[in-house]
């Protein structure tokens, strides 16, 4: 049986479409690598592209990502409201079908030391290719942003596992790892206040005592004067997405603020979502192997 490993790659860009595009153009014309789904958002200022396909595919073309992304981004002249370090932010890997995590992770050394060298952008190993447990966490790695990379890649700690205690003047640097299947699930609120929004992601993130693998941050829609709470959902087996939902609607009405939508971005397993089915519809023992039509095509 092939490989098949997934790469979900975060660029720092979401307003030009043309650079989005040409972006997005290395994974199309990169045979036996598959675009799967890719979405902008402006308030962001961040795009996330999704591809899958056999591991020497997925490098070649997250290698030709991370060039065109320094090629066309300068985070000097970026604005946005997600947290940033480079030009291409964040390059992970997942193992799909017939892969290990442990191909994962020589696959994201790999590619790191090749971005390091085609690129000119230095690169740090995350969660589970990290050389050391406090480089793990892509926030902790990120706390800084571009604008204080600079100094901090100058720390022991901190210096690059590729390219140097240096960053690259336009494209920063780049966070490459293996990883589990994220999901990032954003929650809107009927209301303007992005304190509210903010607060909530105080509560439910696990770094402030709130859910196990759950990273939250409360910002506003701009174009839409919603404020939303944006969370990036690391192991939906230990914390449901329904879960999260349920406790946020009810922090929001103790400011009388109600849920108006939630966003899935990219893509997501499909037990994630049958896991909220069984919840919200109180299916008694529910088995998606037997009683859904689609898994018995597949």
């Amino acid at each position: 049986m092939a490989k098949i490993i997934e790469s979900i790659p975060n660029i720092s860009e979401g307003r030009n479409m043309e650079v989005v595009e040409a972006c997005v153009d290395q994974i199309r014309e990169t045979p036996g690598c598959t675009l799967l789904d890719y979405s902008s958002d402006e308030t962001h200022n961040r795009s996330v592209i999704t591809y899958m396909g056999s591991p020497e595919a997925v490098e070649e073309a997250s290698v030709k990502l991370a060039k065109k992304a320094v090629e066309l981004i300068d985070l000097t002249k970026h604005e946005g409201g997600h947290p940033r370090m480079g030009c291409v932010d964040v390059i992970p890997f997942v193992p799909i079908k017939e892969a290990t995590t442990e191909e994962c992770i020589e696959l994201s050394k790999r590619v790191g030391e090749r971005i390091a060298e085609e690129a000119d952008l230095p690169v740090f190993l995350y969660e589970e290719s990290a050389t050391a447990k406090h480089r793990q966490n892509l926030a902790k790695i990120r706390k800084g942003q571009f604008e204080g990379m600079a100094e901090k890649v100058k720390e022991e700690k901190w210096c690059p596992d590729f390219g140097g205690a240096r960053i690259h003047p336009t494209g920063g640097v780049v966070a490459v790892g293996a990883r589990p299947p994220l999901i990032a699930f954003n929650i809107n609120l009927a209301t303007d206040n992005v304190e509210i929004a903010k607060n909530i992601a105080n509560i439910i993130r696990e770094v402030k005592g709130g859910f196990k693998c759950v990273k939250a941050m409360g910002l506003l829609l701009e174009d839409r004067n919603v404020a939303q709470v944006s969370i990036n959902m690391t192991n939906f087996n230990i914390t449901p997405l329904h879960r999260v939902l349920e406790l946020v609607r009810r922090e929001a009405a103790r400011y009388g603020v109600n849920v108006i939508g939630t966003e899935v971005i990219g893509l997501a397993p499909m037990k994630a979502f049958f896991d909220a089915a069984e919840y919200y519809l109180q299916i008694e023992d529910f088995d998606p192997d037997v009683q859904v039509i689609e898994n018995h095509l597949l």
